[in-house]
């Protein structure tokens, strides 16, 4: 019955289900490094199956006389639109008759706050973003609400994760528009090509961030094609020493055996070969108290179509 603002900001009546619900808009906020997105590219897919950012948490929310008035004015309207006593006497118990909370703790306003569910907008519709079902709960200031789901600084390295865009795998090749078989296709990426990526999350008012960084450590060669050959075998190119992928073609390498590339093995006809190349971004993060760690490593993928062509040659 407590209710909440939905995504747009607008305060939403609620006319059943649990205390505040995950039905409240985050106080989380977001910074990307240098205040702008790459304008080509998007979010970097985890490496890992087995983790995901979190679909909903806890967060402290509400002053006791902020939470007070909101509510019982929510009750007010509950009532005004023809809402039977019963539907908001659990609540009415657990929050204002002292079970186990008396008048809302409104007489330790400065003392803590009110806990609520809220749910990542990223997960909309999820049915993960349901499971922080508990009603809004008070702890006072200082303290671990030792609550499973809980917001802290891991938690939010995994929004800052959820929310980190890279910019667009634009590989540069040699030879370039064209390639034929047999003869090996150069693949690099400049340093100035790509750079490390940072996203902040922090909670205001409660000392609460963590700073994720993404940071380009290989680059995938995927042919589109069974009929080539990649280099390295594996087409997992390295990051060199200054920060660069690959080498860049020049005069007098035809020779040489690219430390990047490919090598078809068989023409594409009239179609072309779809190149992906995927760049591993590892990801790390810090946070207050000193908190940090690892977090799975993402990628991101960019398709090239690379025509191929044989070399004719006429017998006499």
């Amino acid at each position: 019955m407590a209710g909440g603002r939905g995504g747009s900001g607008s305060r939403e009546v609620q006319t059943s289900g649990k205390g505040s619900g995950p039905l409240l808009e985050s106080h989380v906020s977001f910074k990307v490094e240098g205040d702008s997105q790459p304008k080509d590219g998007g979010p970097i897919t985890s490496t890992s199956v087995d983790w995901e950012p979190p679909a909903c948490w806890y967060e402290p929310y509400w002053k006791a006389k902020d939470f007070k008035t909101f509510t019982e004015a929510k009750w007010s309207m509950y009532e005004s639109a023809g809402g039977a006593p019963e539907g908001i006497a659990d609540d009415k118990d657990r929050y204002k008759n002292g079970h186990p909370y008396k008048d809302f703790n409104a007489d330790k306003n400065d003392e803590g706050m009110w806990w609520v569910a809220v749910e990542n907008p990223e997960n909309k519709g999820d049915v993960a973003a349901k499971a922080c079902d508990r009603d809004p709960f008070w702890v006072p200031n200082g303290q671990n609400p030792e609550v499973p789901q809980a917001i802290d600084t891991e938690t939010l390295a995994g929004l800052a994760h959820q929310r980190t865009r890279v910019p667009e795998t634009r590989i540069s090749m040699a030879p370039d528009g064209r390639s034929t078989v047999n003869l090996p296709t150069w693949v690099w990426l400049d340093k100035a090509a790509f750079r490390t990526v940072s996203v902040t999350a922090d909670l205001p008012g409660t000392g609460l961030w963590a700073t994720t960084t993404a940071k380009p450590v290989s680059l995938h060669i995927d042919p589109g094609t069974d009929d080539a050959q990649t280099f390295p075998a594996s087409g997992e190119c390295a990051i060199n020493d200054d920060g660069s992928i690959g080498e860049p073609y020049a005069k007098g390498k035809a020779e040489r055996t690219p430390p990047c590339g490919v090598s078809y093995l068989r023409s594409s006809g009239t179609d072309a070969y779809a190149l992906k190349a995927t760049l591993t971004w590892e990801i790390s993060w810090k946070g207050a108290g000193g908190t940090g760690g690892e977090l799975p490593n993402g990628t991101f993928a960019t398709t090239t179509d690379v025509p191929v062509r044989e070399i004719q040659s006429v017998n006499r």
